[in-house]
């Protein structure tokens, strides 16, 4: 049976994914930084619940550390994480910019610097970055796409980085099933519930990706139609 932890999975995305995964068949591990929302949504699931904030490094080993003593890991979902300041992109600041990145890009890097061991141990390991067209220049220079309307200097910038870094790490860890899901413009506490997709549409590419087998692929970048472009 095939184990599956998802960060920032208590809401959204998240949450749909780990509801899809466990019809799957997969157990699933959901992860939030609140515990009492964290814990609620696993029970109503029937997932198992694990405290995890991906800006937290001892939150993150100790994640690690209780997931490995009940079994290990075979899949790990980067789903976690945030839009930032909304403020006209002339008053940003350092500050609001190392919020977005410490926690869509080295969440991801805290989060799977922890579970890799266990994700060696496992005979199909498989890693899944939750990014987004936003970050892709194709997309944003392409007028007929909703992504080249959108002004968000740091939550767009993070995407690309984890699209990047999503790339890096499938070259770096050629045992391990590295890939990157775009949900697409789906409807989630993110954008205010604006987005035209379900949230079942949304969670497509990202459960492809977390469903398929050892020999799947490697360093890709899909939405819910395919290949994307970046």
């Amino acid at each position: 049976m095939t184990t599956t932890l998802i960060t920032g999975s208590n809401k959204g995305l998240g949450l749909e994914t780990a509801r899809r995964l466990l019809a799957e068949g997969h157990t699933v591990w959901l992860a939030a930084r609140d515990e009492s929302r964290g814990q609620q949504a696993a029970d109503e699931l029937g997932a198992r619940f694990v405290q995890l904030d991906v800006t937290d490094d001892a939150s993150v080993a100790a994640a690690a550390e209780l997931v490995g003593a009940e079994g290990g890991l075979d899949v790990l979902v980067n789903n976690a994480g945030i839009t930032g300041s909304h403020a006209d992109p002339a008053d940003l600041t350092g500050a609001d910019a190392l919020l977005v990145l410490d926690t869509n890009v080295a969440g991801i890097v805290r989060t799977t610097h922890a579970f890799l061991p266990l994700l060696r141990a496992s005979s199909a390991p498989a890693i899944v970055n939750v990014t987004s067209g936003l970050g892709s220049f194709t997309a944003v220079h392409d007028p007929d796409r909703i992504e080249s309307t959108v002004v968000a200097p740091l939550y767009t910038a993070s995407k690309s980085a984890v699209t990047m870094l999503t790339v890096q790490y499938a070259k770096a860890l050629p045992g391990i099933r590295v890939n990157a899901a775009d949900p697409g413009y789906t409807a989630t506490d993110l954008n205010g519930n604006s987005g035209h997709q379900t949230v079942t549409e949304g969670t497509d590419a990202i459960v492809e990706l977390a469903t398929q087998g050892a020999d799947g692929p490697t360093g890709t970048f899909i939405d819910r139609s395919g290949v994307a472009p970046f």
